[in-house]
């Protein structure tokens, strides 16, 4: 669809909203966390003497990949595009189980538990606020924008 054939309204023009830009960000956030981890645990299993090279390698680059996922998103939200808003929410979802498991270690781990599910809750309330739903122009069910 073309910039010409997308409706523009009121509610999608103007300035972005700074819990819209707020949201971005922290998905951004856990994006680029998730690259320098994947880019760190592969460094490490290439250069050092992991258990399992080959686990260490691929877990690296299994998190680089997922990080596409927030940072794809996180660049939607600024672009104030409506599909971003899928992506972004399904990506603070996934975070919630892990910062538990992260909080369930007995480790340095706990910190970043605690990060990260301060992290999700927030970037969730972010998302699911009217303001930013008006945002990205995103209708409830029965709400033909008439």
């Amino acid at each position: 669809m073309s910039s010409e054939q997308t409706p523009t309204t009121e509610e999608t023009t103007g300035a972005r909203p700074r819990r819209l830009t707020y949201a971005a960000l922290l998905a951004a956030l856990e994006g680029l966390a998730l690259v320098v981890g994947g880019v760190w645990i592969l460094v490490l299993g290439l250069s050092g003497h992991p258990d399992d090279r080959q686990q260490a390698v691929t877990g690296g680059i299994t998190l680089v990949v997922l990080a596409l996922l927030p940072l794809l998103a996180a660049r939607g939200l600024l672009a104030r595009r409506s599909w971003s808003r899928g992506p972004a929410v399904i990506t603070q979802l996934l975070a919630l189980p892990v910062a538990y498991n992260l909080l369930q270690a007995d480790s340095m781990a706990i910190p970043g538990g605690i990060a990260l599910a301060v992290v999700a809750v927030a970037a969730l309330v972010l998302l699911v606020n009217p303001e930013t739903t008006r945002a990205l122009g995103i209708r409830g069910p029965g709400n033909t924008g008439e």
